[in-house]
């Protein structure tokens, strides 16, 4: 039976291109039987309050009202995207009245979640909504495809305007003078970038880009994974066939996927070639099998037929009737050689016609200039291969576009900003929105917890750590927890969970990167799981404990979980078979030869059911999809918060068994008298830097005037380190960035880069010559330990912050770049109520017989302190730790809250109070005194170290910031001042 009502409005809303307009007026001019009376909004709103979840007709609208809540380009309205007030905008320009609005919101609520943040220089004129529609054939297909896939609308909607703020960022494919964006696009681990850059893609050609290189991993199965994806939902059935008949078994003799269980219901469908549509083919230059290979053929498939040979490609005559060509090339030096080689053999004059996208999945591992950094700062820059082709590729194809994918930004935009052969992001970043679903830093860190001793409820739900006091090492009990979930995934297909069938199960143990520790710790889990007896009574015993005490405290109350043991024996059999099947239960993946990795179980596309334990190291941290990881054993440490983000593989998208991911990490464990290395302290804290970084990224998006408030080139002072240990990149990746800003509350501080020059010294002692003047006549004893019993003398007085502020900033540094990051932090001190008030400085005086005294620059008499340069200009340690000890507890320092017992100590303590300890520094034996008790401030250096207040910054940890080093423009100061010390 024809659904008249359901036809009726998918002419109307198709008619709506450029916005809602008055529904009933263009229902009328549209109807063809029946002409639309008063009585019309009424069998709408009734239509729509009873229908069901599977309702045509209600999900046209979702689809509709979804994507005018998330347009950022509106003419229609001028309410913002994901408001209330742009819904009731896009309802009085419709014409509904308030009954009809009021059904319509309860079947389809506000979508309100953020979009992407982007950070632009670009102009997006050419890009509009209405150029997109004009020519959307391949973006159609795939968003029906993941329609069809059963993506919501508001996650197809996000989708849309994710992509189309990308495309309308990259250089209009038509215009007359050649110009290559850069870009980057930030996603979360393991969060469906891939899907994005599908989406960019599909837009991309659609619009007029006609090469399209997609670099896709350092290993022939990420590549072939990737070249599957855009294969089954971008170039569809009848480009991949050629034309050819697919129902003729001769035609299919040599086609890629005719081993693949996918293969061809669930790749797109254009339904009949697009050339034959009206549109233009996709021509593969690849294949999932092959990577590009340098012949003939290959060379003769990159030059494209001009329909007016007279005028170059770009121009709209040829290029909407060009077939569009796609590579998925691997990021290798050999393969990369060959794809130059042919382009360098077309010739200039076409390639810069060609529009181009190049599309850098992992952007930041091969792509970065990773030389050392030692050569590039004595000039001898010499590119790294994979860097210097990608170079190579954009100024072969001065039309091609660079739009780097990643989910650890920070070696990218630590790229220079002045090196015009590098990637560094120059038009634009955009940091995509967490999809709903995923499962990611806030479902296995508390962030908001101010408790910090108690566990919050994603830590307990899903954190466990490798050792406990009853049992040690935990990684049998991790084993349990595998087994006990895929029993649990399957109970739950059997009772026919909607998000399953549950097609993979994995676990990951990932302790080293070594090889030969590998093939160690495989055998140990093989040793462990035939001791584990799952089949006895001894072994259900132990489930049904873990059961009761862990994956029913804090199952999903949605889902479907036995509330007896007895009710999942039956799929714990089963599981344990899975596991097992092929005779072991683990797989080990490593090695650096691509055969190492051309195991069944490891391409999840092809194999059914890959049920395994993975032991591995580096591959398996990056880039690999592990799909059904439900379980993680993690105890691996490294020093690069990039790496350690990529080996997050437990983020990710994990329908109908949320509650079942468990992750086993180290903690902090005591040896001796101190702690080892807590890595899901570390997680958290690359968590935060990240966060942070999105924040800020956000912060800065809006537009003021029309002008944005950052480039990408000012981003990379964003980039934050909670953790001191853990940097951002590795170092190589990092050599052009700087640091700008070390927040230390409540450590203490000792620069030891002072000058070398007669001059700089004695300026630097006239600097601090009035704070002499301010210290007490009569020394003070200050007793830090009374424990201890290494009291001192001192001479003290006050400096209100801002006084000190002028003084530190007027000092002269034989490496300013040392002090400069502390002194940052100090001037930011104040925001977010984080102020200091004053500093107590501090003066020890020597009591010892052998003490030497002099005046400077007409002063009191100071005790002179001996060091010396340790290395070139900078001074070994030069504060004494009785006097460190002092200033801690002074400033009220966060290791330094117990009491020392000394009235007089305590009595200067204050809470926004910091600590200054000066040190006239002499270096030579015996000091230059002359004979009135004087020294010439040429020979004094006027040493310090400091402690700003414990209370002067919330987080406990270091915060570290950095930025990018501009070649272009020369050196220039890290903390820039007046004298006036604004």
């Amino acid at each position: 039976m024809t659904d008249h009502l359901l036809h009726l409005h998918g002419d109307v809303l198709a008619a709506m291109r450029r916005g809602p307009r008055d529904f009933a007026r263009l229902a009328f001019a549209l109807a063809d039987e029946v002409e639309p009376d008063d009585s019309e909004q009424a069998r709408f709103r009734d239509r729509v309050a009873s229908s069901g979840p599977g309702d045509e007709l209600t999900a046209l609208w979702h689809r509709t009202l979804t994507a005018w809540d998330l347009a950022e380009q509106a003419d229609w309205s001028a309410a913002p995207p994901r408001t209330d007030e742009r819904r009731a905008d896009a309802y009085d320009r419709l014409g509904f009245g308030a009954g009809l609005r009021k059904v319509l919101d309860h079947a389809v609520p506000v979508f309100k979640e953020p979009g992407p943040t982007v950070i632009s220089t670009t102009p997006t004129s050419w890009y509009s909504r209405d150029t997109a529609a004009v020519r959307s054939f391949y973006w159609t297909a795939y968003e029906r495809l993941l329609r069809d896939k059963g993506w919501s609308d508001a996650a197809v909607a996000g989708l849309d305007e994710a992509s189309h703020a990308v495309v309308e960022r990259l250089a209009d494919p038509m215009r007359p003078d050649a110009y290559g964006a850069r870009g980057l696009v930030v996603g979360y681990v393991q969060s469906g970038k891939t899907a994005n850059f599908t989406g960019v893609t599909a837009k991309a050609i659609d619009a007029g880009y006609r090469l399209v290189i997609v670099l896709g991993g350092t290993l022939n199965l990420l590549r072939g994974q990737t070249q599957r994806r855009l294969d089954m939902e971008l170039i569809g059935r009848e480009n991949i066939l050629r034309g050819a008949d697919p129902d003729d078994p001769e035609a299919l003799i040599g086609v890629d996927y005719q081993d693949d269980e996918d293969w061809p219901a669930k790749f797109v469908s254009h339904r009949g070639r697009p050339s034959a549509l009206g549109a233009f083919d996709i021509e593969r230059l690849t294949t999932r099998d092959d990577d590009y290979q340098s012949l003939a053929t290959g060379i003769r498939a990159l030059e494209f037929d001009k329909q007016v040979r007279t005028q170059p490609l770009h121009v709209p005559d040829n290029l909407h009737r060009a077939a569009a060509r796609m590579m998925v090339v691997k990021k290798n030096q050999s393969v990369l050689s060959k794809l130059i080689k042919d382009l360098r053999k077309i010739g200039g004059p076409l390639l810069s016609e060609i529009p181009t996208l190049i599309i850098d999945d992992e952007s930041d591992q091969a792509s970065v200039n990773t030389t050392d950094p030692k050569k590039w700062e004595e000039g001898k820059v010499t590119r790294t291969a994979i860097n210097r082709q990608i170079s190579e590729l954009l100024g072969l194809l001065p039309r091609a576009q660079y739009v780097g994918y990643t989910a650890t930004p920070f070696a990218n935009v630590f790229v220079d900003p002045g090196d015009g052969e590098d990637i560094f992001p120059r038009d634009f970043l955009i940091s995509l929105p967490r999809p709903t679903g995923y499962m990611g830093v806030q479902d296995f860190h508390d962030l908001d917890r101010t408790d910090e001793s108690a566990a919050g409820s994603a830590e307990r739900a899903h954190v466990r750590g490798i050792y406990d006091d009853a049992h040690g090492d935990r990684l049998a009990e991790a084993l349990d927890a595998f087994v006990l979930s895929g029993a649990l995934k399957l109970y739950r297909a059997a009772h026919d969970v909607d998000d399953g069938p549950f097609r993979h199960h994995t676990m990951l143990v990932h302790e080293s990167v070594g090889v030969k520790e590998h093939a160690v710790l495989a055998g140990r889990i093989r040793s462990l799981w035939e001791k584990a007896a799952y089949t006895s009574q001894e072994g259900h015993d132990r489930l049904a404990a873990l059961l009761a005490a862990d994956f029913q405290r804090f199952a999903d109350d949605g889902l479907p979980t036995p509330t007896a043991y007895a009710d999942l024996k039956p799929h714990v059999s089963r599981a344990r078979q899975l596991i097992n099947s092929g005779g072991t239960p683990v797989l080990v993946v490593n090695g650096s030869k691509e055969q190492d990795y051309e195991q069944p179980d490891l391409d999840f596309d092809r194999t059914p059911n890959v049920w395994k334990i993975l032991v591995g190291g580096t591959k398996l941290s990056r880039g690999f999809t592990v799909e059904g990881l439900t379980v993680t054993y993690y105890r691996r440490r490294t020093q690069q918060a990039d790496t350690l983000m990529q080996m997050g593989r437990w983020f990710g998208f994990r329908p109908g068994y949320r509650d079942l991911v468990r992750l086993y990490i180290g903690r902090a464990e005591p040896v001796g008298r101190t702690r080892t290395v807590d890595l899901y302290e570390a997680f958290e804290a690359i968590c935060r830097d990240e966060e942070t970084f999105r924040a800020q990224l956000t912060r800065y998006a809006a537009l003021v005037d029309g002008k944005p408030q950052v480039t990408p080139a000012q981003i990379p002072p964003l980039v934050s380190q909670h953790l001191s240990w853990l940097k951002p990149s590795a170092r190589n990746k990092m050599f052009n960035a700087e640091l700008v800003e070390i927040r230390s509350p409540g450590e203490w501080v000792e620069p030891t880069a002072y000058p070398t020059a007669a001059a700089d010294l004695r300026h630097n002692a006239e600097v601090w010559r009035p704070v002499l003047d301010l210290l007490g006549d009569g020394p003070v004893t200050l007793l830090p330990d009374a424990a201890a019993g290494d009291s001192f003398e001192a001479q003290v007085g006050t400096l209100d912050h801002e006084t000190l502020l002028k003084i530190l900033c007027d000092l002269r540094w034989s490496v300013p770049s040392q002090f400069s990051p502390h002194l940052e932090s100090l001037l930011s001190a104040g925001e977010g109520g984080e102020r200091i008030d004053d500093w107590l400085v501090v003066l020890p005086r020597q009591t010892s017989p052998r003490r030497v005294e002099a005046s400077v620059l007409g002063s009191a008499p100071l005790s002179l302190a001996h060091r010396s340069r340790r290395r070139g200009d900078l001074f070994g340690a030069i504060g004494e730790p009785k006097h460190r000890r002092a200033a801690l507890r002074i400033a009220r320092a966060s290791d330094a809250t117990n009491r020392s017992g000394d009235g007089t100590l305590e009595s200067l303590a204050r809470d926004r109070r910091g600590v200054v300890v000066l040190y006239p520094v002499v270096e030579e034996k015996p000091p230059p005194v002359s004979p009135t008790g004087a020294i010439a401030p040429e020979h004094l250096v006027m040493a310090f170290g400091l402690v700003a207040p414990g209370s002067s910054s919330a987080p406990k940890k270091n915060l570290v910031r950095f930025r990018t080093v501009d070649s272009t423009r020369g050196d220039f100061a890290i903390v820039e001042r007046g004298a006036d010390g604004s």
